[in-house]
């Protein structure tokens, strides 16, 4: 019993002398593909084209992703140094505190355990500046100095006999610091005035 399946096979003898074809003809059989040839070689270069798209994609996703790892590390960079010059900046009030301390001790009457006390403040006032310079603050002078508002803050005015001595800075009520090339916080001065 013949398979219906097999009815509809056809067979092509593609040898050119069995058939009596010419040279001519051959070569166009030999260029010809078979459908089955055709549609793969459609989907290998659909297959294809779809691969360089993800892959496109994917280079897109990974420059996204790097570009937003560096803003991250940046923006992590900045808040990092936020806070601690805003711990340097609380610090600050200690020393203003030791220098204090040592201002009214040295304008008391001091006996022998008053001085050597004194003194301990000093060593520890000496060695907290130390340590804030390691990190890399820095006390600046300003007695003596034009007044500038970007680094010092006028608190009062103190009138002055001599005119060259007008916007000068006469004293500091509170030390400014600079941390590296950036003000961490200004002075807090009296300031000449003639007249």
């Amino acid at each position: 019993m013949a398979n219906p399946e097999d009815a509809d096979v056809k067979v092509v003898d593609r040898r050119w002398w069995a058939r009596g074809d010419s040279a001519e003809s051959v070569e166009e059989t030999r260029e010809r593909k078979p459908t089955v040839v055709e549609e793969l070689e459609l989907k290998l270069t659909e297959s294809q084209e779809r691969l360089q798209a993800v892959l496109i994609e994917h280079r897109r996703t990974a420059e996204e992703f790097e570009a937003a790892r560096v803003r991250l590390r940046r923006d992590v960079g900045r808040e990092v140094e936020r806070g601690r010059r805003a711990v340097l900046a609380d610090l600050l009030e200690v020393v203003d505190n030791l220098d204090r301390a040592i201002v009214a001790a040295r304008r008391s009457n001091m006996t022998d355990a008053s001085e050597t006390l004194l003194r301990g403040v000093e060593l520890v006032h000496e060695q907290f500046l130390a340590k804030l310079h390691v990190y890399g603050v820095s006390r600046f002078d300003v007695v003596g100095q034009p007044f500038n508002p970007e680094l010092h803050e006028a608190v009062s005015l103190v009138p002055v006999d001599d005119p060259e001595h007008a916007g000068i800075v006469v004293s500091v009520l509170k030390e400014g610091y600079m941390i590296g090339d950036e003000l961490l916080r200004p002075a807090s001065v009296v300031v000449g005035a003639h007249g």
